[in-house]
């Protein structure tokens, strides 16, 4: 990732595309008032300073085929590199889980995770507890309602 010192314009090129993703140079030009030359070239220099790193469409629980989320804790059985690589390695390996910070506090890991079904989401449990040398301690919690996603809030009807 290199060095990039960001001026207002390119602070409102981040933020118009955290928004809408999709937007055209052109339409970035005519929201800022800026070139659309300027823009691409712009964005071009924010995506190769790793500032913008992926344009995606969000997808609706049902769309996906993931209705049911859950949030994980995950408190590590022992911090040794080998056994934090195995977990991490799982982590990245395995699709139902969407999210994934390490934490401070009581717990090590949060996993925001989106499956099919409660069947799912207790075998994913299981597979997590199952690593025995990394995990220590799981607090699972499921999703009731989603109220906002991604900074954006959701409009009613996606809300149950």
């Amino acid at each position: 990732m290199s060095e990039l010192s960001l001026d207002d314009n390119d602070r409102k090129i981040l933020d118009l595309l955290r928004d809408n993703g999709r937007l055209t140079n052109q339409e970035l030009a005519e929201l800022i008032g800026l070139s659309a030359s300027q823009c691409s070239r712009r964005r071009i220099a924010l995506e190769q300073a790793g500032m913008i790193l992926g344009y995606h469409a969000q997808l609706s629980p049902q769309a996906d085929g993931t209705p049911v989320m859950g949030v994980i804790e995950v408190r590590m059985q022992s911090q040794v590199p080998e056994v934090v690589e195995a977990f991490h390695t799982f982590v990245a390996r395995q699709p139902a889980i969407r999210d994934a910070f390490k934490l401070t506090g009581d717990y090590d890991y949060l996993l925001k995770v989106a499956v099919g079904n409660l069947a799912e989401l207790s075998q994913l449990i299981q597979q997590l507890a199952g690593l025995r040398d990394c995990v220590g301690h799981l607090r699972t919690a499921v999703v009731l309602e989603r109220l906002k996603e991604a900074g954006n809030a959701l409009p009613d009807s996606e809300l149950s």
